[in-house]
């Protein structure tokens, strides 16, 4: 069974957490999958930085600018990842834009990650159909699922092809707008968060974008399996370092 599929049939509420790889110094990527285990993180999502990254906030593309500057690129990341696995139990998901796996070779992307122990990537600019039609046999060879992000503006039917396809989690998106933490959420978020927990999925939700404390985590996990962070937790590190990670951590839950 893949790590995801046995962390999401835990009981309670999961906390995953986005960094982007070598940000904020470029060897810092596996202390801080490090510590953020140690700190009690079900899942950890990896940032694969990209120079246009159309969905990110501030937060995240300064740090994905700081991180290519460091030298960080795909080969550098599975480097860094080579032996992760002899220490290192939770889902690992690598997050990132096509390009770069494009160029990469996406088979040789994929079973890179296979050999590395990379349960599941996120890819948010790879259309669902064009990866159905010519990528989900190599991802399937190499064990890695992949998830899909829905928002507010995805279409009833778009969210049920999404469910029918799935593996592990789909990437609930809770608002239209681009990534950062914010302090509460608006009515019309909760009520998109009502209208899809209706919808009675098979897969599991897990929310991100606008969670970065106790209390908008406390709020997205009432209608989903768990919830992501990725702008506060990169600003806390910005402003902290990485021995904060623990304290951060604690503060969420």
């Amino acid at each position: 069974m893949n790590r995801i599929d046995k962390k999401l049939k835990e009981e309670g509420k999961l906390l995953s957490i986005y960094f982007t790889a070598g940000y904020p110094s470029l060897d810092d990527t596996v202390d801080i999958i490090f510590k953020l285990q140690e700190s009690g993180v079900d899942m950890i999502e990896i940032g694969l930085p990209f120079s246009d990254p159309l969905a990110d906030g501030p937060t995240i593309q300064d740090s994905s600018t700081k991180a290519i500057k460091n030298g960080m690129n795909t080969n550098v990341l599975f480097d860094q990842l080579k032996g992760i696995r002899d220490k290192v139990s939770i889902p690992l998901i690598i997050m990132g834009y096509f390009n770069p796996i494009l160029q990469y070779g996406v088979e040789d992307f994929c079973k890179k990650c296979n050999e590395i122990g990379i349960d599941g990537l996120i890819i948010p600019d790879l259309p669902i159909d064009y990866y159905e039609a010519n990528y989900k046999s190599i991802f399937e060879e190499n064990h890695l699922y992949n998830m899909f992000l829905i928002a507010p503006q995805t279409s009833d039917e778009r969210i049920r092809k999404i469910d029918s396809i799935s593996n592990g989690f789909i990437y609930m998106v809770s608002s239209s707008s681009i990534t950062g933490s914010k302090n509460s959420f608006s009515p019309e978020q909760i009520n998109y968060f009502e209208r899809i927990e209706k919808m009675n999925l098979k897969t599991p939700r897990i929310i991100g974008f606008g969670v970065g404390n106790n209390h908008t985590f406390n709020t997205v996990v009432k209608y989903s399996k768990g919830a992501i962070i990725g702008s506060a937790f990169i600003k806390n590190l910005h402003e902290h370092g990485i021995d904060s990670i623990a304290s951060y951590i604690g503060s969420i839950r």
